[in-house]
């Protein structure tokens, strides 16, 4: 078929040359990483986590992944330097009042922008569909605009009212530029903070227990010679303390001594004095005078 009729073909149509490389829509490359997971493939949903390259991800499918790392993921790549919870971080966006959701276009009867974000800038009102940048705050995971940022320079956040500094912004879905430098910060802050680990752990391990120091309160250090220093050391100072302190000691001794003496055998004390007392020999009875233990309610008959 073809060729016929006075028809010329060109080279083109019958040479087939090297395929042309498909060029991706840089546009549509930008709106994609605001609207689907970076792990799943999946539309992004509420609660929706970043990590600290600031990749955006659904939190269930981070949870999947860190509860099973064996299993077949497309773009595990995406999310191997998140080792647990910790790692990733709730933001709190701020909803775009003009974002229908996916009942906007339900019939293809109306033109679907696809500039058009789920989540707007709480300062300037931007949209984040890929054109404008953001960062997020580490400190309490609220998001904003580079340009709000930039033009309302302020030590506390615009939306809760947490303070932070300059380097709690991380810039979200940035160039391969940005990502390295996010990475080189994310492994200082981690050797830092393993290196912080393993000193608290030295140093608990070389602390004493509370056993080896009562051993060493009770068992004093012995010289060469097989006296021991501390003997000696208390030896004299008995010695020297037998003037003003020794008195004081016999002093104590003879007065827990008189208080330990029956009232009974106080020569200067009168025998009503001596009365008052159940020791004395009028307060004592024969058997005869005592009477038997009757109970208040006796249960026996």
């Amino acid at each position: 078929m073809g060729c016929d009729g006075g028809t010329i073909p060109k080279r083109h149509e019958l040479v087939k040359g090297p395929k042309k490389v498909e060029k991706v829509d840089k546009n549509a490359e930008l709106a994609a990483k605001w609207k689907y997971c970076a792990l799943s493939q999946e539309k992004l949903k509420r609660p929706i986590v970043t990590c600290e390259l600031g990749r955006l991800y659904n939190k269930d499918a981070v949870i999947e992944y860190l509860l099973d790392k064996t299993a077949e993921r497309p773009n595990t790549e995406a999310v191997t330097h998140i080792r647990g919870i910790k790692d990733i971080k709730e933001l709190n966006l701020t909803d775009n009042p003009e974002w229908e959701g996916e009942r906007r276009n339900s019939k293809g009867d109306r033109y679907e922008d696809i500039h058009c974000g789920m989540f707007i800038c709480p300062v300037v009102g931007l949209e984040m569909n890929g054109k404008h940048r953001f960062c997020y705050l580490q400190t309490c995971g609220c998001v904003f605009s580079d340009r709000a940022m930039k033009e309302v320079k302020t030590d506390i956040c615009h939306k809760c009212g947490d303070s932070f500094r300059g380097d709690d912004a991380i810039v979200l879905n940035g160039t391969k530029e940005e990502v390295e430098k996010l990475r080189e910060k994310m492994e200082v802050k981690r050797a830092k903070a393993k290196a912080k680990k393993s000193k608290k752990s030295k140093a608990a391990a070389s602390a004493p227990t509370p056993s080896d120091s009562k051993e060493d309160l009770c068992c004093p250090p012995v010289d060469v010679d097989g006296s021991s220093s501390l003997q000696n050391g208390s030896e004299s100072s008995q010695s020297d303390a037998a003037g003003p302190s020794g008195s004081s000691i016999d002093a104590k001794s003879s007065s827990a001594a008189a208080s330990k003496r029956s009232i009974q055998d106080m020569e200067e004390k009168s025998e009503v004095f001596k009365s008052l007392f159940t020791t004395h020999n009028s307060a004592k009875r024969s058997k005869d005078q005592l009477s038997n233990w009757v109970t208040h309610t006796p249960y026996h008959f």
